[in-house]
């Protein structure tokens, strides 16, 4: 019925005389009636961001129905096409920009119009649409590859013909279809990884997919390759792993090693990897290359090899991300002197929130709630060593002090597979890069090394069940392209055994007598002062060193399962111990109708947090006046400021 009556509101106005141009937002919903095919005269064309295109002549009005010069170039579309560049870095350009001017400026012969070809578009939207989603933009309606472009059976051209002759082959185009691991060892700006990213998940569609996690201050999403039998859902008893890169924006080789680690596993998977195939069909695994695009963005601008200790380690806000995160270690050595006192799982503290707090320490807070992780790494440089929590000293006045976790000899396994496969890390020489740590096996405690507070890796481990250990992968921190290879040659194997060691310990389900699962239960190891809660179907895991240990499973409600087990030395497989727990009547008690993790996430703001919200743009109202309520809007929305009221809605992904 709208469409009805628009169709008609149009034609009403033909008829009384010079049809005015069809309103874009009209134009996505498909109001407009179809132009007739162009009529008059072929003119020059004079429009400065369409001048090269391979034709000197076109037709008003154009094919969104635009009727002169000025028309066109205050009009969304037309300043569109001119900051292209920039919004994509030079993605898909100029050919997106020559797509578009085939429609502002339609290619005019015999003063008729001649429609630009469908496969153009097609393939064009098939490569561009990826650059496009990293920057939560809508592909633009006047790029229709159905409704503004034609068959080459209907005689159409080829807008981008001019560009042909010198055109040069992409990295990409020369991967050739067969499965194969073909790598390219080179650096990549944000929009190049988001594409190479989003690409490898739809090569390996049934195993992958991406997915963003929030969003940088500057408005980047923070882009996750995940690889999993079943993408984008956790699987009971199916451990959680997750790969960081790029925390500090200017140490780069860990975002180049996780993303040539997201092209290898899907390579390698197709192509029958028998150790890749079983990794991911016994392991969900999460790749985040870069944590701090925006200050990438900042230490790429002085260019690689050049860069210097800390030009872009900071996010926008100048925050170190790897110092924003809530200080618990020191509550832990307050607390673990007071018998019974809880020293795992502890709540962010309210005074934290007081502070100045970067989204995308927000974004990762969120993160690790919503998703059981067991073991995790973060990817560094400046250095070549294994570090494992804590990282802030035990005694605050000393920056070089040993401060183990309750978790020691867990930790230095986790460390040593890690640094052992490392051709480098494991070499005994002193005159190397890393040579300070090379009598330590590669490894170190990191408050050890030195003490900081804040760290990532002592949160993940006092606020959730996951392991967390620090990475630094060379002393270079952003190295020139020649060395890239030999990164990952020397990194791969590392990479791999570290994942694999999320399957050491023990794993099961926790239910009661009527086998329905207990959501955070508890499971404990005698001796070990760090308890593990389990997820919404019951099932937990446990990293644990070989030898025999006592493990239990508690919760309210409940009476306590006690059970004795033994690890092998070389096992390679978690050992799985099931627990059923059975009701008791306990007294009531003051606190009883109230859950002690709900006192804590009552003052929680990070529950409210939502990590994609770009940044607020206040629309103004009929009457001048600023909104009552804010209206989110991307970053790039103010490109498009000097449109006022007339800015391109269509290009909203949620309009």
């Amino acid at each position: 019925m709208l469409v009805s009556l628009g169709l008609l509101l149009c034609a009403l106005l033909g008829l009384l005389g010079g049809a005015p141009p069809c309103d874009p937002q009209n134009q996505v919903s498909g109001l407009c009636p179809p132009l007739e095919e162009q009529k008059g005269n072929c003119i020059d064309i004079s429009l400065g961001y369409c001048e090269d295109l391979p034709y000197t002549r076109t037709i008003l009005p154009n094919s969104v129905n635009q009727r002169t010069r000025g028309e066109i170039e205050f009009s969304a579309e037309y300043i569109l096409l001119s900051v292209l560049d920039n919004l994509l870095q030079g993605q898909c350009n100029p050919d997106l920009r020559l797509l578009g001017c085939s429609i502002l400026a339609p290619r005019c012969e015999a003063n008729k119009s001649v429609k630009p070809c469908r496969h153009v578009c097609e393939s064009l939207k098939k490569s561009c649409l990826p650059a496009f989603d990293a920057i939560d933009m809508a592909w633009p309606y006047f790029l229709d590859c159905d409704r503004f472009f034609v068959s080459k059976e209907e005689g159409c051209y080829d807008p981008l013909e001019k560009l042909r002759g010198n055109m040069e082959i992409t990295n990409e185009e020369l991967l050739p279809e067969m499965p194969t691991t073909f790598i390219l060892f080179s650096h990549h700006t944000y929009h190049q990884m988001v594409r190479i990213l989003k690409k490898t998940a739809s090569k390996c569609s049934h195993i992958s997919k991406t997915y963003s996690i929030g969003r940088s201050f500057d408005g980047k999403d923070l882009v996750v390759i995940e690889f999993s039998t079943n993408p984008g859902h956790h699987e009971v008893l199916k451990p959680e792993f997750r790969y960081v890169g790029n925390m500090h924006g200017n140490e780069v080789v860990g975002k180049e090693l996780l993303i040539y680690l997201a092209q290898y596993l899907c390579s390698e998977y197709l192509l029958g990897n028998e150790r890749i195939q079983k990794l991911i069909n016994s392991t969900r695994i999460h790749l985040l290359p870069s944590m701090n695009p925006d200050g990438y963005d900042l230490a790429a601008e002085e260019g690689a090899g050049y860069n210097g200790w800390t030009n872009g380690r900071q996010n926008t806000q100048n925050l170190d991300l790897n110092r924003n995160f809530p200080e618990l270690t020191a509550e832990f050595y307050r607390t673990r002197r007071i018998y019974g006192a809880r020293v795992d799982h502890l709540p962010i503290p309210e005074s934290y929130w007081d502070g100045k707090i970067a989204p995308e320490t927000k974004a990762m807070m969120k993160w690790m709630r919503s998703i059981p992780f067991v073991l995790a790494a973060n990817l560094h440089g400046g250095d070549l060593v294994v570090s494992y929590p804590f990282d802030f000293s035990k005694h605050p006045l000393e920056e070089k002090m040993f401060s183990p976790t309750p978790d020691e000899k867990m930790f230095k396994l986790l460390a040593k597979s890690y640094s052992s496969a490392h051709p480098v890390m494991s070499d005994k020489s002193s005159e190397r890069c890393g040579g300070n740590f090379a009598n330590k096996d590669g490894i170190i405690n990191g408050a050890e090394w030195y003490s900081f507070a804040g760290g990532m890796a002592d949160f993940t481990y006092l606020h959730t069940n996951c392991f967390e250990v620090t990475l630094e992968v060379g002393c270079d921190k952003f190295p020139t392209e020649d060395v890239l290879y030999s990164a990952w040659k020397d990194n791969k194997e590392s990479l791999l055994t570290y994942m694999e060691m999320i399957h050491r310990g023990i794993k099961g389900i926790v239910k009661d007598e009527y086998d329905n699962p207990i959501h955070k239960a508890r499971v404990s190891i005698r001796g070990i002062r760090h308890d593990v809660i389990t997820a919404a179907d019951g099932d937990y895991w446990r990293l644990l060193p070989p030898g025999t240990h006592i493990v239990s499973a508690h919760a309210i409600g409940y009476k306590k399962v006690m059970k004795k087990i033994t690890l092998p030395a070389k096992m390679r497989k978690s050992g799985r111990v099931d627990f059923v727990l059975h009701r008791v009547n306990i007294p009531p008690r003051r606190f009883d109708n109230v859950p002690l993790d709900e006192i804590f996430d009552r003052f929680d703001p990070l529950d409210n947090f939502d990590p994609h919200r770009g940044q607020t743009v206040h629309e103004p109202t009929e009457d001048g006046e600023e909104p009552s309520v804010d209206r989110e809007k991307p970053w790039w929305w103010s490109y498009f400021s000097i449109l006022d009221r007339n800015r391109p809605m269509w290009l909203l992904k949620n309009h």
